[in-house]
């Protein structure tokens, strides 16, 4: 039994921008497209995005998600998650005949497409990111050969490697900016002949919701960050705010909520991770305002009009466009 109040005894400061990123909301489109073009069942290989909320509304619907290809029935529909699969992947897709449909996030393509021109030019690849990552799984399958993972500016200095190795470096998409930059200047510390990206590689959505974190961070006594578990851009918004010095935690959805974060706090803000969609976080508001918290506001920040368009395949035959879908546009 909880006990409500109807006193106001503080704020909720709710950061912009927050939730679906451009490429998350094309992923999202292109499997509930997929399953109104071709019916169920549609098969994914991995979670689309990593939110069990909207993986359990499209198995809802009819997605199948596999770990492998090689679950999927010959022939098949198949759509690639938004993190990218590797060169390995799409040959054994293709052995099995899958109709395959490519939902990797267009920044994430940039990154493949940097390994591919590195590993041409003979330079070993140091992909800055976690080593059981599904896209750093995919990138590091462009080069394998020539690629090493590195999580930290320790792990820098422990790589056999001459210092006058040619090398390159990229970077996981939805890393935290200010712990990667640590990493890439162990990096040029270390190395005397090394090459990166011509701009970050570090996704722009990334990267604005860690900016709205700190602000949050900076003006309020507690920050919670909507997002799964195994979500890595979620994660490092909580990290971004406890570096800042502001207790932060994550907040799958409003059943993880623990009230007794809330004591002797003023002001909460809240943020949602790139795949975290907006009921989520409409669930915690509601939830802090019965708990007192009823002042709702939404601090400023970054607009964002970015859009990608999805696989012309799925285009309406009308219009030439693709339609618009509930789950994916639920943050419009």
């Amino acid at each position: 039994m909880t006990t409500e109040q109807t006193t106001p005894r503080g704020r909720v400061l709710l950061a912009e921008p927050r939730g679906f990123c451009a490429g998350v909301r094309r992923a999202i489109g292109i499997v509930e497209r997929a399953l109104d073009l071709y019916g169920a069942p549609v098969y994914v290989r991995k979670e689309i995005v990593h939110n069990h909320h909207v993986v359990g509304e499209l198995r809802r619907r009819g997605a199948v998600f596999v770990d492998s290809e090689d679950e999927v029935p010959e022939g098949a529909v198949c759509v690639f998650s938004a993190h990218g699969v590797s060169p390995q992947v799409r040959a054994g897709a293709a052995a099995r005949r899958l109709d395959v449909i490519d939902a990797t996030c267009p920044l994430v393509s940039k990154v493949h497409q940097e390994a591919v021109r590195y590993d041409r030019d003979g330079r070993t690849i140091l992909l800055v990111g976690h080593e059981d990552h599904e896209e750093v799984e995919g990138v590091r399958g462009e080069a394998p050969a020539r690629t090493l993972v590195v999580e930290s500016a320790e792990d820098v200095e422990r790589l056999d490697l001459p210092d006058d190795t040619p090398v390159a470096y990229l970077t996981q998409t939805t890393l935290s900016f200010d712990e990667t930059a640590e990493v890439v200047e162990a990096l040029h510390r270390r190395f005397t002949d090394i090459v990166g990206p011509h701009g970050d590689d570090i996704c722009y959505a990334s990267q604005n919701r860690q900016n709205a974190v700190k602000s949050l961070a900076r003006s309020c006594d507690l920050v919670l960050v909507v997002g799964s578990e195994n979500s890595s851009n979620s994660l490092r918004m909580v990290e971004v705010a406890r570096r800042e010095g502001c207790p932060a935690h994550l907040v799958p959805d409003v059943t993880h909520l623990d009230e007794r974060w809330l004591e002797s706090v003023g002001s909460v803000g809240i943020s949602a991770g790139a795949s975290a969609p907006e009921i989520l976080v409409r669930g915690l508001v509601d939830r802090l305002t019965e708990l007192g918290l009823a002042d709702v506001r939404t601090d400023d920040g970054t607009p964002e009009d970015v859009v990608f368009a999805m696989p012309s395949r799925l285009a309406d035959p009308v219009t030439g466009r693709a339609p618009r879908t509930p789950l994916a546009d639920e943050n419009r």
